[in-house]
């Protein structure tokens, strides 16, 4: 867990391409690691599971709730969703193993979060 947390610091946090940042185990369907304070209810979690698994076509038409505010759906693929809210936007991508969920403030570019968390 801690090399989890370093790795979501050092490579997002810290750059100040993502606000906050949590990495979701599929297959144990909890957060296993996420950055200080950035709590991560586990019906969210789960929701962004099933987003991946179920309902893309249903996120991009529809868009997303995450921790209660309504995200507009930007961008999806099989292995990625970049939303957005009046707020800030977030970034959700998937691996065979983990989902990674980073938000940014509309401050910053939406582009360098999206490559920011890819490249992770």
């Amino acid at each position: 867990m801690n090399q989890l947390w370093a790795l979501l610091h050092d490579s997002l946090t810290r750059t100040k391409h993502v606000e906050n940042a949590a990495i979701i185990n599929i297959k144990e369907r909890k957060v296993c690691a996420s950055t200080f304070g950035f709590n991560v209810p586990p019906e969210n979690a789960l929701n962004l599971i099933y987003a991946f698994y179920k309902e893309l076509l249903h996120v991009r038409r529809e868009g997303l709730y995450f921790k209660e505010k309504y995200h507009k759906c930007v961008r999806v693929d099989e292995n990625s969703i970049y939303l957005k809210n009046p707020d800030g936007g977030l970034v959700v991508v998937k691996t065979n193993t983990f989902i990674l969920v980073a938000t940014y403030s509309m401050g910053m570019y939406p582009s360098v979060c999206v490559e920011a968390v890819e490249k992770l």
